[in-house]
């Protein structure tokens, strides 16, 4: 499975893509690490940020993304700007896309069995919660998900 996790700071996406085959995890390198939504007021930038990012997504034949959520409100909300980010890329018809909560992704890390120490993936620093959204998503499809109904 190929998967891209992302972490919406700002006006940027920042990326890692990650593979998962047979239990081996690969992160290929990726031609950009964050993709950036220059002026959020003009439709043909936003246009151009949906097109951008498809574009990456499609040439490295990912098909699942998984954004890191983020508060809606209170002192630790996202900013607008980043709202349309995650609009633009849950908007690609060809790309399934979740958002997964901060409690989810820090289960599914304490329950891996794989430790993996950032620093040894060749990411640069600010990729890091991108590379955890991710990896914890992969971690996941080790076993049936569980609904919130459920928990």
């Amino acid at each position: 499975m190929r998967a891209c996790g992302v972490e919406i700071k700002s006006n940027d996406a920042i990326i890692c893509i990650m593979t998962k085959e047979n239990n081996l995890y690969d992160i290929p390198h990726t031609r950009v690490q964050k993709i950036s939504l220059d002026n959020a007021g003009d439709a043909e930038s936003v246009r151009k940020f949906q097109f951008a990012f498809a574009k990456l997504m499609e040439d490295y034949k990912i098909t699942n993304v998984q954004i890191k959520g983020r508060a809606l409100k209170g002192k630790f909300a996202g900013g607008p700007i980043g709202f349309k980010i995650e609009a633009a890329i849950q908007l690609i018809p060809e790309l399934e896309v979740e958002i997964l909560a901060g409690t989810f992704i820090k289960k599914e890390l304490s329950k891996s069995q794989i430790d993996i120490d950032f620093r040894d993936t060749g990411l640069k620093q600010f990729q890091e919660q991108a590379f955890t959204t991710v990896f914890a998503y992969l971690e996941s499809q080790n076993y049936p998900r569980r609904t919130e109904s459920e928990d």
